[in-house]
Order: C-alpha cells, then sequence, then structure tokens
C-alpha cells in the first residue's frame, strides 16, 4: 500500500510517498480501508519534531481518519466488515490502510460523507472539550475567537453559538473574517499579520474590547497565540477564562498581573491527553457533537483538498496559515 512518510525531521516538503506492507488486525484491533485524511495543525509540528509525541520514525502524519472497516481481528465484537467510521490515531493515518484499535472507533451517521467526517472529530472535539469542559460557557456570554476561519476556530465560533453565546471572530484577512461571520459569528475583526510592537499590541487590545463590549469577553479561545494574546488578556471581562489552544504564531508570555486583576483563569487545553484520561467523557462529547450535526448546527467547510500524493502540500497550505476552514486528503485506490 501507499504510505505517506516522515524519514527525518523537516517541513511538508521532507515527507514521500512509498510502498510499504499492508497491516494485519491483531486481537481486538481492525483495519480501516482510509478514504479521508484530515490535516490538522499538528501534522506540521509531529514531522518536524516539535509536538507533544515523538513517533519512531518512519511514521506516517494523519491524525484523524475516515474510512470503511476492511478487516476484522479476533475478539472484535460489534464491529464488522463495511462499517463506516472514524478514527483518532493521532498519526499514522496518511496511508491507504490503517491499522487501529476496534473499541476506538466512532461510527459515521448516515449521510455524512467521507471528507466531512475526515473533517470532524479533532476540530470539534477541541472546540467543544475547550468551551465545555474547560471554560463551561454559558448563554449570554460572550466568546472571542483568535483564528476563527481556521479549523479548530471555526469549530468554536460554530459551537459558540449553538452554545447560546454571542461570538466576536478575529482573524487575519476580510475574507477570513466573512468567513466566520457566514458561519455564525455575531461581530468580526481583522487583527494585523506578523510581530507587533507594544504601541500595535495596546491598539488591537483596544479593538478586541470595543468589538466585544463595554465588558470584554468572558471566554478567549486562543488557537493563534504570539503577539495576539496578551492584547487578548487585556480585553477580558472580570472572571474570564482564556483558554490556551495553539500557538501557530508563537509562545506567548504573559503578564500575570493581569490575571490577578480581573481575576482571570488561564486554561490549557489538551483534547488528546484528555481523551485517554476520561474515554466516558469524551464518548459523551462525541454522541453530543453528533446530535449537533443531525440538527444541523454544525457542519464543518471543508475548503480544499489534495490526493495522497500532495499531503506535503496540504499540509504546507495549513502551515502557512492561507487555509479557510478544512483541508481534507483524498485516498483514492
Amino acid at each position: 500500500m501507499r504510505a505517506v512518510l516522515s524519514k527525518a525531521p523537516g517541513g511538508p516538503e521532507s515527507l514521500v510517498v512509498e510502498e510499504v506492507m499492508d497491516p494485519t488486525p491483531g486481537p481486538g484491533e481492525v483495519v480501516i480501508e482510509v478514504k479521508a485524511v484530515g490535516v490538522n495543525y499538528p501534522d506540521a509540528l509531529i514531522i518536524a519534531d516539535k509536538y507533544q509525541f515523538k513517533p519512531e520514525r518512519p511514521f506516517a502524519p494523519g491524525a484523524e481518519v475516515a474510512g470503511v472497516v476492511d478487516a476484522v481481528g479476533e475478539g472484535v465484537k460489534g464491529v464488522f466488515r463495511g462499517d463506516r467510521v472514524v478514527a483518532v490515531p493521532g498519526w499514522g493515518g496518511m496511508v491507504e490502510r490503517l491499522k487501529v484499535k476496534a473499541d476506538s472507533l466512532i461510527p459515521i451517521p448516515d449521510g455524512m460523507d467521507y471528507e466531512t467526517a475526515a473533517a470532524f472529530i479533532m476540530t470539534y472535539g477541541t472546540s467543544y472539550y475547550a468551551l465545555k469542559d474547560r471554560a463551561n460557557l454559558q448563554p449570554g456570554e460572550t466568546l472571542l475567537v483568535l483564528g476563527a476561519a481556521g479549523g479548530v476556530g471555526a469549530a468554536a465560533v460554530e459551537l459558540g453559538k449553538a452554545m447560546g453565546a454571542r461570538v466576536v471572530a478575529a482573524a487575519s484577512t476580510n475574507d477570513k473574517v466573512e468567513f466566520a461571520l457566514e458561519l455564525g459569528a455575531d461581530n468580526g475583526l481583522i487583527y494585523p499579520s506578523g510581530p507587533m510592537d507594544k504601541a500595535a499590541q495596546k491598539a488591537l487590545s483596544g479593538e478586541f474590547k470595543l468589538s466585544t463590549g463595554r465588558d470584554g469577553a468572558d471566554v478567549v479561545f486562543d488557537g493563534v497565540g504570539g503577539d495576539y494574546a496578551e492584547p487578548a488578556l487585556r480585553a477580558m471581562d472580570w472572571n474570564g477564562r482564556y483558554l490556551v489552544v495553539g500557538f501557530p504564531a508563537g509562545i506567548p508570555s504573559l503578564p500575570l498581573n493581569l490575571t490577578l486583576l480581573k481575576s482571570v483563569s488561564v486554561v490549557g487545553v489538551f483534547w488528546g491527553a484528555a481523551i485517554a484520561r476520561d474515554p466516558a467523557a469524551h464518548a459523551a462529547n462525541m454522541a453530543e457533537l453528533m446530535q449537533l450535526y443531525s440538527e444541523g448546527r454544525i457542519k464543518p467547510r471543508v475548503s480544499r483538498t489534495f490526493p495522497l500524493e500532495r499531503a506535503h502540500e496540504a499540509i504546507q497550505a495549513l502551515s502557512d496559515r492561507t487555509a479557510v476552514g478544512k483541508i481534507v486528503v483524498k485516498v483514492e485506490d
């Protein structure tokens, strides 16, 4: 079978496509015929050895896949050949066939295609865990989303509205802000691209405050980091919750005196570890997300697809922060 492999640390250009042995399921395992792979920011980090996990090489990137069960191992119950499923292996997904634990599979609902399914779990799972379990977002509160047109940001916009919040979407271009407004954001603003000095950060904080209202944001969903973090923190309301989700613009240094003055909580969001620690809570969240999807209240927007041979281009497009919505790699036989 074909596989996209990382053989040495590097950028997307370091990936190669090679033929490897087909997997065989062991006890409690299944093999999925992969149809689509969601592309996420950790894919760029993991091939560069900058992620929390460092798999033994060679390995394939690809944290979430959608496909069809092709083979079932000994002792597997309730999963059958031909079932349409989603899996979130963390890495290894950019292959034609993937071996995973049977009890980790999530059925794909009727009416959901493979590209949508591959774009669903990580972004909505992360954002729902952040907003529901870490921030306890309440109806009527104000949510400021940084990076509102990316995968997790767009999901946060939709989920914030579904949870009854007033959502302010912030992104780097007018097109991205317009996209977030189409997703349901109540207000939006364009922030500067690139590094900012203190004066520019102060001005941006004023824009955040103007957009979120007199009292500021109750919850900040920060999937960007860098120089955008402190302005967002300064624009928060009393007892606000600042969600640390990702750092494509760099890891920020926050002035902790602001958290004291505003009684703000800075809250880490590590969805992958949360799944391992509390599988039951994860399963409950997935059921709630699937219900929201079936009601038409959330839906991934897949903006671009790439074939397996061009997976490196898909990851590069995400790394360049030019993507709007989700990017998916399609696996064709």
